[in-house]
């Protein structure tokens, strides 16, 4: 499994070749990453000098940053549909993601769902064979041992994400808590994503099939476009 954090530059010419593909009367979804932060700061900048958008955060980081970007926001159901979305993962591999390690997958996944056009940007470190990394998976609190029961029998291993700086768990913007799974390597991430989907309790898992258009793979004097 690759774990590269990805250096700065890599990350910053990632999220700008992305924001390169808003056009002006868009609904551009914002993702939620340090990648994607590269992506809204850039929009943010074309803002400045008369791009005419409308943008759709999918967290309280990337609302946050927009609205110190100067990117006017929207809501989902204020608007028709979003025409492009702009987001990170956390690895990809032949065009599957898994996200959710900032535990805004739910929303992230609606959004980017809702998308004509989602653009995902990377780093190399992000690159694999095959999805390996554990799935992050957002829970009801009440049905924790319920959907533990689940993950184990759909032979997962099942982590409470606890929280840095205070006691306790990871709490989404959602009010669920988050369970980190792991399935080792995932051959068939279409038929995990349906069998997490169908346990009840779980609000939304990490795994975004088929939803990707372009991957945008930064690098320290390039950028690598990519389509599934």
């Amino acid at each position: 499994m690759k774990t590269s954090g990805g250096s700065a530059t890599a990350k910053r010419r990632a999220g700008e070749s992305a924001a390169r593909a808003v056009e002006d009367g868009q609904v551009v979804g914002l993702g939620t990453g340090s990648t994607a932060a590269h992506a809204i700061r850039a929009i943010g900048e074309a803002v400045a000098d008369g791009l005419s958008v409308r943008g759709v955060p999918t967290s309280f980081q990337s609302r946050q940053l927009a609205i110190e970007a100067g990117i006017p926001l929207v809501e989902l159901d204020e608007v028709d549909g979003v025409d492009l979305a702009i987001d990170g993962a956390d690895q990809v591999a032949d065009g599957q993601l898994i996200k959710g390690g900032g535990a805004a997958h739910a929303r992230e996944k609606i959004v980017d769902a809702a998308a004509d056009e989602l653009l995902v940007v990377v780093d190399p470190g992000k690159l694999a064979d095959r999805l390996d990394r554990s799935v992050p998976v957002e829970v009801l609190p009440a049905a924790r041992p319920v959907v533990e029961d689940r993950i184990a029998a759909l032979g997962g291993e099942s982590t409470l994400r606890s929280a840095e700086r205070k006691d306790g768990p990871v709490v989404t913007d959602n009010g669920n808590v988050v369970l980190d799974c792991e399935f080792g390597a995932i051959d068939a991430p279409a038929d995990l994503a349906a069998d997490l989907s169908a346990v009840p309790g779980i609000v939304e898992h990490g795994l975004f099939v088929d939803l990707a258009d372009e991957i945008h793979v930064g690098r320290e004097d390039s950028v690598d476009v990519r389509t599934p």
